[in-house]
């Protein structure tokens, strides 16, 4: 063999060997990225921990039933930082976490010691906070209540996703903030405290629904930590048979599968009526854009399939309404029909009020700007129409009537002259006394008045009385001149 094959040979080698040692790397890489071992308690130091959360406390129950309390209140004054801060307080976790992992080891002593502390904290609770609303004189269900009795299937997924992180986080030697956050993500006491509310005020419905919501949190952060365990291969007690373990297998589906059932009904009807509200919400902010006419409240009654809308402003025809009413099938509300209200006496509400006022705002600005612009038509007829009277202006008539109406002026003579700049109306004459400047103002105003003009100017002239008919002659000329200037 050469040495060049040889080097070959050699360089091949090397490539393959810087090969396989990248994908072993890479490999570890996701190993440990993944390793759900990385940390963890040792097999014993769980089974000690799950075997301690069976023992029933004081002080633990004690805790349990000031959370209640709390939770209580938080519901009842419609408070989040209340109902949080009692999560963080309750220790219902740690029964659910070891009913869970009984399952996962197949110990059936272990099972019944975990459901037991369970159902004591849950007769606690419920008794707490059944008492609190029974001597709490506020009876009204707050939004917080009523969010806790329609479970979907997103309730489901949040339980089984917490308890996964939950039985993880648990399982670790350090302890870190992921049981509070499971706490208060799946949210175990406020809805038994909504079903101690619902057996204090007589209402099935929020007994009913909370209890389910609790029952479906309960069973899949169960589940989940059965889940984890079984993958951390945690060493099976064999106090069960395969034959007894079959059977629990199956009951657990069973549960698990009538449990779930109900909230995927509920989740799709909560997302086939979220769609339903987008698509009326799509109809209204397209379809119903009117100049003047702005929508103050509307309304949808999904099961009667009807679409109610208040308008304010300008009315819109029926022949409209019908139009808009066909095009509601483009919107997905086919068979819909669509109730139009037009200024009408509306009750102002929370949510309609700030839409009322800007309607009511919007529609008088509309008026006004009408008022506004009929007033800027009349003062341009007016203008046009003071323009034409100028240019018709009989100067010789006005001549006359000034005489007429001042007997003290002598030769009046009026017409119009104009500079560099503009027009100026102009008045001549004499007269037979001294005028004083209010006489020449009211001169000047009637003058004004009579053409349209802006620019009023006069020339008289005092005269004695023996030297009338020589000014005559001068203003004869004085005309005569103005007029070749003027043309």
């Amino acid at each position: 063999m050469s040495k060049t094959t040889e080097k070959a040979d050699e360089i091949d080698e090397g490539i393959e060997k810087e090969i396989k040692e990248k994908r072993t790397g890479l490999r570890q890489f996701f190993k440990d990225l993944l390793n759900m071992y990385d940390g963890m308690m040792s097999y014993q130091e769980i089974d000690d921990m799950m075997q301690e959360n069976t023992v029933i406390h004081g002080p633990n129950m004690w805790i349990l039933m000031l959370a209640a309390l709390i939770a209580s209140i938080g519901l009842n004054l419609n408070s989040t930082a209340v109902i949080i801060g009692a999560m963080l307080i309750s220790p219902l976790m740690s029964g659910i976490m070891t009913m869970g992992y009984s399952l996962a080891v197949r110990d059936l002593r272990l099972l019944r010691r975990a459901l037991l502390r369970f159902g004591t904290q849950v007769v606690i609770s419920l008794v707490s906070s059944t008492i609190y609303f029974l001597i709490s004189p506020l009876d009204s269900p707050t939004a917080e209540m009523i969010a806790r009795t329609s479970p979907t299937i997103w309730d489901v997924l949040i339980a089984l996703f917490g308890g996964i992180a939950g039985a993880i986080g648990n399982t670790r030697e350090k302890k870190s903030n992921v049981i509070p956050g499971v706490a208060i993500a799946t949210a175990l006491m406020p809805p038994l405290c909504t079903a101690g509310y619902g057996l204090a005020t007589m209402q099935a419905t929020f007994f009913f629904g909370a209890l389910y919501l609790f029952l479906i949190n309960t069973l899949f952060i169960s589940l989940s930590t059965m889940i984890v365990m079984m993958l951390l291969r945690v060493p099976y007690h064999r106090n069960v048979s395969d034959k007894q373990q079959k059977k629990i297998n199956r009951a657990v589906a069973a549960i698990t599968v009538v449990v779930a059932v109900p909230s995927i009904f509920f989740g799709a009807s909560t997302v086939i009526s979220s769609v339903m509200d987008k698509n009326i919400s799509s109809f209204l902010s397209e379809e119903f854009v009117f100049s003047g006419t702005s929508v103050v409240q509307s309304s949808a009654d999904k099961s009667a399939k009807t679409v109610s809308v208040s308008l304010v402003g300008t009315p819109i025809s029926d022949d409209v309404i019908a139009m808009l009413e066909q095009e509601m099938p483009k919107y997905g509300l086919d068979g819909y029909k669509l109730i139009v209200t037009q200024n009408k006496m509306i009750t102002p509400t929370e949510d309609n009020s700030d839409k009322i006022t800007i309607a009511l705002q919007e529609n008088r600005i509309d008026e006004l700007e009408q008022i506004l612009s009929r007033c800027e038509e009349e003062i341009t007829g007016l203008q046009t129409e003071n323009s034409e009277l100028k240019d018709t202006v009989d100067y010789t008539a006005l001549s006359e009537k000034a005489a007429k109406i001042f007997t003290e002026l002598e030769n009046v003579r009026c017409g119009v002259i104009s500079d560099s700049e503009k027009q100026y109306t102009l008045l001549i004459g004499y007269s037979s006394r001294e005028l004083s400047d209010s006489d020449c103002e009211h001169i000047k105003s009637w003058l004004a008045a009579e053409t349209g003009s802006d620019d009023c100017e006069l020339l008289i002239k005092y005269i004695a009385p023996e030297t009338a008919e020589a000014a005559t002659s001068d203003a004869a000329g004085t005309l005569e001149a103005t007029s070749e200037s003027e043309e």
